[in-house]
């Protein structure tokens, strides 16, 4: 997959994200998909879990997650630069911030995620 088709690749990722199209998202995702719980804490592993996880965390909370960047790491993986807005259920802000997250690949699936704090390259 080419660098553009990678980034439109990730950009209809947060797409169905912000709709909450959860199997959309998790058939971007290898079925052993490792995750970060940036909500809860830990790490999840397999599409029952970041289903859970997500279900739990829109019960609660409202991200808005919308790409600004994308640059392809020597590595092979690929940073995406986030500006993330979250809400509670009745719309108040609650944080806005700058994230990165980063994703690996298994073929065209995504085998894992890492979320890096803007600016700081870890």
């Amino acid at each position: 997959m080419t660098a553009p088709e990678r980034a439109e690749q990730l950009r209809a990722l947060y797409r169905a994200f912000t709709a909450r199209d959860l199997d959309a998202v998790l058939a971007a995702m290898a079925p052993d998909v490792d995750w970060p719980n940036g909500w809860e804490g830990g790490r999840l592993s397999g599409h029952a879990e970041v289903r859970g996880y997500w279900e739990r965390q829109w019960a609660e909370i409202r991200p808005l997650l919308r790409p600004t960047g994308f640059a392809d790491r020597d590595d092979g993986s690929v940073a995406v630069t986030v500006a993330m807005t979250v809400r509670d259920p009745s719309g108040t802000v609650l944080s806005r911030e700058t994230v990165r997250h980063v994703y690996r690949f298994s073929g065209d699936l995504v085998q894992r995620m890492d979320v890096e704090e803007a600016g700081t390259g870890r």
